[in-house]
């Protein structure tokens, strides 16, 4: 295969081969569910649909494997505050994170582990740490990892281990051997719910968070797998970490390309709930449809920022539209796609140039021209076969067209019956009024050889 990867570990694109031939494995860092999901979570989870959607079209099986962090400071704190059990409150943000991903048209992981399914995974993992003089249990506790007896450390994140030191701003933590040295089991505080506590060599208490993904990645896909993937602020130190554990407990390299994908800003910082700039995917789909969000999303390739406003969602309705009008002027034809064909083949080299959606939409528009010229439903179809390896272009256009707040179509449709009267009686003046009026509801009307139809406007 074509494919060509940027991988965050070598920081070049590399040619992508499987470690098992024609089988890909990755593992892609979830959310911790404590609240509801913001458009950067969506961010990353579409841009990871659309790489193991792109693998499937490729020809390739895949086993997907998304994490789901369902015991951490955060959860514990929003619960106690809340006056519910942990798997109360979990639960509930895991059955709206589900609803969100699936409104969104992200298809759900083959595996969505539960952190806290894997304990014993991660009670072994750090027993074999410890056994080879990786971790140590700490005067509080606390067992943390001696970060300075992997050798590797700082690979993924291009830091040695004095530049981290010298940005090390905090004081020793109890029991540290060294500032830089990370938790793998926190030991239990009698002021926590039983819940969160779990019994272990090393006494009462529960996983840090940067042992679970290095324990579920590793009982699902194999100590070594293909990628491993998640949001550009978890480069470190959470995956520096991971690869600290995993690689350090089993000697191997733990994934072989290491992907990351780019911020969505909001006035050019980050959207996050920190900085209290986000907005929840639930917000934002009361506002826009689905298919407009992911449509903005993948328009713009995985690892570059993306810059989120209300105007850059219009945008990407309007230019969706351009789209879905091509396909409600022709009936889209049923088509396998011939990767040989000129348009379908721009676009499998756009994809396989590191996922590069940009390049691949605008094969879409170039496409919908030829659609609108034409009037082929081949073309058509084709169109819509390649938009559905993006997850774009599935639905009846003209109720994406014709989709908007209050709009009544036993109303619209009687305005256009009278119209169509007003014209056959030449009343020509009638029927550009009933036009007009409908524009000023934010209604468009189309005319072609078979009738009239109606949009709402951009």
């Amino acid at each position: 295969m074509s494919l060509r990867i940027y991988n965050t570990l070598s920081r070049a694109l590399e040619a992508f081969s499987p470690l098992e031939p024609g089988h890909v494995r990755m593992y892609v860092c979830g959310m911790t569910v404590y609240d509801l999901c913001h458009l950067g979570h969506a961010r990353s989870m579409i841009a990871f649909d659309v790489v193991q959607r792109w693998l499937r079209t490729s020809g390739l099986r895949v086993t997907y494997v998304r994490n789901i962090t369902d015991i951490d400071d955060k959860i514990i704190q929003r619960a106690v505050h809340n006056g519910e059990t942990i798997r109360s409150l979990t639960d509930r943000m895991i059955a709206a994170l589900r609803e969100d991903a699936d409104a969104l048209g992200i298809q759900r992981p083959d595996h969505e582990p539960r952190a806290t399914d894997y304990v014993p995974q991660m009670l072994s993992l750090i027993g074999q740490l410890e056994g080879k003089g990786l971790a140590y249990q700490a005067g509080n506790g606390d067992v943390n990892y001696a970060v300075r007896k992997f050798p590797g450390y700082g690979k993924l994140s291009g830091k040695s281990l004095d530049e981290l030191q010298a940005g090390e701003r905090v004081a020793v933590q109890e029991g540290k051997g060294d500032p830089l040295d990370f938790v793998l089991w926190k030991s239990a505080k009698p002021t926590e719910p039983a819940e969160v506590k779990w019994q272990s060599a090393w006494g009462e208490g529960r996983p840090g968070w940067h042992i679970e993904c290095s324990a579920m990645g590793c009982e699902l896909l194999g100590e070594s797998f293909d990628i491993h993937g998640g949001g550009a602020d978890l480069q470190f130190p959470h995956h520096e970490n991971e690869i600290a554990q995993s690689e350090g407990a089993h000697g191997q390299m733990l994934a072989r390309f290491w992907m990351h994908n780019g911020f969505i800003n909001v006035d050019n910082e980050k959207m996050s709930k920190s900085l209290g700039n986000f907005f929840t995917i639930r917000d934002v789909l009361k506002e826009y449809d689905a298919e407009t969000v992911r449509f903005f999303v993948v328009r713009s390739h995985y690892r570059s920022p993306l810059n989120y406003s209300d105007a850059h969602l219009d945008d990407a309705r309007a230019a969706l539209k351009r789209l879905y009008t091509a396909l409600s002027l022709v009936a889209p034809a049923e088509v396998i796609i011939d990767w040989k064909e000129p348009y379908a083949a721009r676009f499998q080299a756009a994809m396989d140039e590191d996922f590069g959606t940009p390049e691949a939409v605008a094969v879409l528009f170039e496409l919908a021209g030829e659609v609108n010229r034409s009037q082929s439903a081949q073309a058509a179809g084709l169109l819509k076969a390649l938009g559905g390896c993006l997850g774009l272009l599935q639905g009846d256009p003209q109720a994406f067209l014709q989709a908007g707040a209050g709009f009544d179509e036993a109303a619209i449709q009687a305005q256009i019956a009278a119209r169509a009267a007003a014209k056959a009686a030449k009343n020509f003046a009638e029927a550009d009024r009933i036009r007009k009026e409908l524009l000023e509801q934010g209604i468009v009307l189309k005319d072609s050889p078979t009738g009239t139809t109606w949009e709402a406007a951009a």
